[in-house]
């Protein structure tokens, strides 16, 4: 057992690994001046270094003079030792390295469908450009389960609509958006003087996305102090869904601004203005708790703001 002790820490009893390799250096070049150089450090530097370390080890390890650097017997049997030490401190970097190449040679992505059709393909393309080596997959559904996802351990980053950052996520804000009442040309709504009340689009059967969604988190929430939502005509899992729907002039519905802005510039569809209703909404980008978006995922996260 060691006279230090097993209450003292073996990082205190042990050499610092840029010492070993001053060490091997000395070894290697026959001279403390030019092992100093080949580490890219000051002789005084390398010297007291090698103080340093006889004095922690307890034993001579170099022999100095005017013709060079030596090894005392005990320094010999120590630089056999270190040279183990750096070859398995090689082997930690190399595996340590291939860690970092698997996880920064791919991206899963799960996000909520507004986003992953409508903000996401922007992001997605300039990242490409900026590390064209990661492969990137995509999970696009609702709100729920971007959640379930990133919990699970099967998404490196995530993107919600709903009301606030998912339990057991962490999240910041990437962008904003707002819900609009549409409905179909030749729909009463479009033929109204005045804006439509909240108590009014409460009592309408609507076409919906399902619960669970983030567009439908923030209704349901705007329409609670008005009765909450009637039952909805159709609930859809997709935002290309309910417009078509909506087009086809079954019902209207509420939806976001940046989802049918081609549709309403078209005159495909219509907005509707509803009076005493505030649909205003955060997107975010949300990781796991605790666990900061790393590699790719930090990357586009980056993205995200910088083009928001």
């Amino acid at each position: 057992m060691s006279d230090a002790g097993p209450s003292v820490p073996l990082s205190h009893r042990v050499p610092d690994l840029g010492a070993l390799e001053l060490l091997l250096a000395v070894a290697r070049l026959g001279s403390l001046g030019r092992a100093a150089r080949a580490r890219g450090i000051s002789q005084p530097a390398a010297s007291s270094r090698i103080r340093s370390m006889e004095r922690q080890l307890g034993v001579a390890l170099v022999e100095r003079s005017p013709r060079g650097s030596r090894l005392t017997d005990a320094g010999a049997l120590v630089t056999d030792w270190a040279r183990r030490v750096v070859e398995a401190a090689e082997a930690f970097d190399a595996g340590a390295q291939a860690l970092r190449g698997r996880r920064d040679s791919r991206l899963r992505v799960a996000a909520s469908m507004t986003i992953a059709e409508y903000l996401l393909p922007g992001w997605l393309i300039a990242l490409r450009t900026e590390l064209p080596g990661t492969a990137v997959s995509l999970l696009a559904g609702n709100s729920s389960m971007v959640a379930e996802r990133l919990l699970a351990g099967e998404a490196d980053l995530g993107f919600v609509e709903g009301l606030a950052v998912p339990a057991g996520l962490d999240g910041a804000v990437i962008a904003h958006d707002r819900l609009v009442v549409v409905a179909a040309p030749s729909h009463p709504w479009t033929r109204r003087r005045g804006e439509l009340t909240a108590d009014e689009l409460a009592a309408t059967p609507l076409i919906l996305r399902e619960r669970g969604s983030g567009t439908r988190q923030v209704l349901d929430a705007a329409l609670a102090a008005h009765g909450g939502l009637a039952e909805p005509l159709l609930e859809l899992a997709s935002t290309t869904a309910v417009k078509a729907a909506v087009v086809s002039e079954a019902a209207p519905s509420v939806l976001s601004e940046l989802a049918v802005g081609e549709e309403l510039g078209a005159r495909r569809l219509v907005e509707i203005p509803v009076g005493g209703l505030r649909l205003g909404r955060e997107l975010r980008a949300v990781w796991p708790a605790g666990q900061r978006p790393a590699g790719p995922a930090r990357h586009l996260l980056g993205l995200t703001r910088r083009t928001s």
